[in-house]
């Protein structure tokens, strides 16, 4: 017997290609940055980093957040379960659909054993700026080794660019000297592109290296020599991103820069 259709005047709906659960990596202590863990399938199908603010009870825990670092000086991964929507919501429309959503921060990378923080746990997190927001569709593979620009102040990362498989995915922790962005221009956007570099994991920028990149200011005809030191590898992963599909047994790279476990 077949099912029966919707009555009349009812719709049906399904739901948006890229709903689901979307985990993220936190990063930041002075301002809490989160990067979308992307594969090259739906419905996780994009690069998103997001500047954000933690709510619980209606109060803010900037400071409780800053506190949680120094007591785990240690802990280098940090990561959010969100609540179910489509990653969609949070940038393809301005002003996007979604401005904030529930979610628990762990300890660790939550797929991998990591611990929630009791009081980070069903906390509100507000969205106070779409640092980039990029859906893998159609994107041209890049030649050298590329990556956006992300902070606030003194403290500041660098997020690899992901485009189409074979790619992986990376937030470094850098310092500049010389020549240095103000917040405007990271507002704006940074890409910072290595030249001569190949852009794989294996040419990947490492922990302890001193490298010069060429920075482009978004939407604006300025370039910027960067001279970064104090690199620090926070996040990387490569499998997930490998190929269409992903894969989750750990790389030699992954398992040689200690993110295999």
């Amino acid at each position: 017997m077949s099912s029966p259709g919707p009555l009349s005047g009812e719709t049906t709906s399904e739901p948006p290609a890229d709903f689901g659960r979307h985990n993220m990596f936190v990063f930041g202590r002075g301002t809490v940055f989160l990067s979308h863990l992307p594969m090259f399938m739906a419905p996780h199908d994009a690069q998103l980093l997001l500047e954000v603010a933690v709510e619980k009870d209606g109060s803010e825990l900037g400071d409780a957040w800053s506190a949680e670092r120094a007591e785990h000086p240690d802990e280098r991964l940090y990561t959010v379960m969100p609540e179910k929507f489509a990653l969609s919501s949070l940038y393809a429309t301005d002003p996007p659909e979604r401005e904030s959503f529930r979610a628990t921060f762990f300890r660790g990378h939550l797929e991998r054993g990591g611990e929630p923080i009791p009081d980070f746990s069903d906390v509100e997190v507000r969205i106070s700026d779409i640092v980039y927001a990029r859906r893998f569709d159609r994107q041209v593979p890049l030649d050298e080794l590329t990556y956006r620009l992300v902070g606030r102040g003194d403290e500041l990362f660098l997020a690899h660019v992901i485009t189409e498989p074979p790619d992986f995915d990376q937030i470094l922790s850098v310092a500049l000297t010389g020549e240095r962005p103000d917040d405007d221009d990271l507002r704006a956007g940074i890409e910072v592109v290595f030249e001569g570099r190949a852009n794989t994991a294996e040419a990947r920028v490492r922990s302890a290296e001193k490298v010069t990149g060429r920075g482009h200011v978004t939407g604006a005809h300025r370039f910027m020599t960067l001279e970064f030191d104090q690199v620090s590898e926070l996040y990387f992963e490569e499998g997930e991103l490998s190929t269409s599909r992903g894969a989750f047994e750990p790389t030699p790279l992954e398992t040689e820069s200690g993110f295999g476990d």
